[in-house]
């Protein structure tokens, strides 16, 4: 039997990175996420894999974000029993995303429930409780970066740096395939050249299949500098001359990091001063705690930054709000403060509850740092909604906007180009996954016309020979 993969998700769509690969040995996952944004998602998260989750062999997981590691849960609740492999960093991240996803969803099955029941309607059950999760992490293979490791028999894979944040991984594996070896490369989600703290992604020689991502394959961040710039901008502007708050919604993991280092850099140059940043979001300060114990994966700079950061503790105040009751006291902040809390694509979570106190304000500022799926509330934000409706409340959009796409953790069309271009030859397949469908086709075409490659854009649930 050749080798085939099938896209469970993240296929033509960005979120849901799921890749079904099937040899005449056996077969495995690479990522197990989650659908996020849009009315079809729970019902993609709720469907059963089109194999026995018994039956898969070993998940090899890119990284910790939800949309490529939330179903994790679910499989091994399903039946799985395998071992799943991923970095140390990101094993220490999925040892808190994946429990604190589990209450998120047993939360929204409580505040569903409610209202079903005050309409006569059936309850709901969770996706997976927070005890699901916990019956993941057992589970967890942990595997250094560059070091080969035989998952199953025959099978040889490795991580390289992915450069997207903490512990990403680009995921190389070599399988059997009728007596020849194929060597089949996953990009999972790839870093912007200059991201802070993470090193850039590495580069890999060889693929007789290639699977890369797209989520940004049709435009370009704006340089770093002049992200900076409009950053502090920002930030200056609506703290000392409006006098109000600036919002952040942040993913959790990646970005959170990447915001306290930026403040902390920009406060050493002296660009930014007497600023306090609450950090309303425990997982977010336990992802920063577990960054700061993997200065493995930090470039140069940062090593630089953080140590002045821990020299000059009074320079930049940084507040970790943990309980429920101390973010809403948050909400009667009228000016001075940055609010950053997740989620990042303001789905749930405390964003929610910061939005609907400070969105309407017009001495106030959000400020976006990282990709918004379509159908999600950050996203209609981003496209210019005059009104959006949070916690049941329809709420005005009187705050500044800021949409800062240099700051993304995802790589443009020209990093994506850039990684592409150092193979040493063209890819046997090239399948184009991980971004809206427009944005994959445009990429594909690009790939075409700049690189001479032959890529195609899968579609969900069709497996594809190797």
């Amino acid at each position: 039997m050749s080798v085939a993969l099938t896209f469970l998700g993240a296929a033509r769509e960005v979120t849901g990175s799921c890749i079904l690969v099937q040899t005449g040995r056996g077969r495995f996952l690479v990522d197990c996420g989650m659908f996020q944004g849009g009315g079809e998602s729970d019902r993609k998260n709720a469907r059963r894999m089109p194999v026995p989750p018994s039956s898969i062999d070993f998940v090899l997981s890119t990284h910790a974000h939800i949309d490529h590691s939330g179903r994790l849960p679910k499989l091994v609740k399903d039946g799985f029993r395998g071992p799943i492999y991923c970095t140390p960093a990101t094993a220490d991240l999925l040892g808190v995303m994946l429990p604190d996803s589990g209450h998120i969803q047993e939360k929204e099955a409580e505040w569903e429930n409610r209202k079903r029941e005050r309409g006569g309607k059936r309850e709901v059950a969770p996706l997976y409780t927070e005890a699901d999760a916990l019956a993941v992490l057992p589970s967890l293979r942990p595997v250094p970066y560059g070091k080969a490791f035989a998952p199953g028999p025959g099978i040889s894979a490795a991580f390289l740096d992915a450069g997207h944040i903490l512990g990403s991984a680009i995921v190389t594996v070599t399988v059997p395939d009728e007596g020849r070896e194929k060597n089949l490369v996953f990009s999972g989600d790839l870093g912007h050249r200059g991201l802070p703290i993470v090193r850039d992604p590495a580069p890999v020689p060889r693929a007789d299949a290639l699977v890369i991502e797209s989520t940004y394959g049709n435009r370009l961040h704006k340089g770093m500098g002049d992200t900076v710039d409009e950053f502090v901008r920002a930030v200056d502007d609506t703290l000392h001359r409006k006098k109000g708050n600036v919002v952040i919604p942040a993913f959790a993991v990646g970005r959170a990091q990447d915001i306290l280092y930026l403040l902390a850099d920009l406060t050493r140059k002296g660009r930014l001063s007497g600023i306090t940043l609450y950090i309303d979001s425990p997982l977010a300060a336990e992802a920063t705690r577990i960054t700061l114990r993997h200065p493995e994966c930090y470039d140069d700079e940062t090593r630089e930054v953080f140590a002045w950061r821990d020299a000059h503790p009074e320079a930049l105040k940084v507040v970790l709000v943990r309980s429920a009751e101390e973010s809403r006291a948050l909400n009667s902040m009228r000016g001075g403060a940055i609010l950053m809390a997740g989620s990042g694509m303001c789905e749930a979570g405390r964003i929610k509850h910061h939005l609907k106190h400070n969105l309407w304000r017009k001495e106030c500022s959000v400020v976006i740092v990282g990709f918004q799926a379509q159908g999600t509330l950050g996203r209609k934000i981003v496209d210019g909604s005059k009104r959006v409706r949070i916690l049941g409340e329809e709420i005005a959009v009187g705050a500044d906007i800021y949409t800062i796409g240099g700051l993304s953790a995802h790589a443009d069309r020209d990093d994506l180009l850039a990684w592409a271009g150092r193979f040493e030859a063209a890819p046997g397949n090239v399948f184009v996954a991980h971004g809206e469908e427009s944005v994959s086709l445009e990429f594909a075409a690009t790939l075409k016309t700049r690189l001479g490659w032959t890529a195609q854009v899968p579609s969900p649930g069709q497996p594809l020979v190797v």
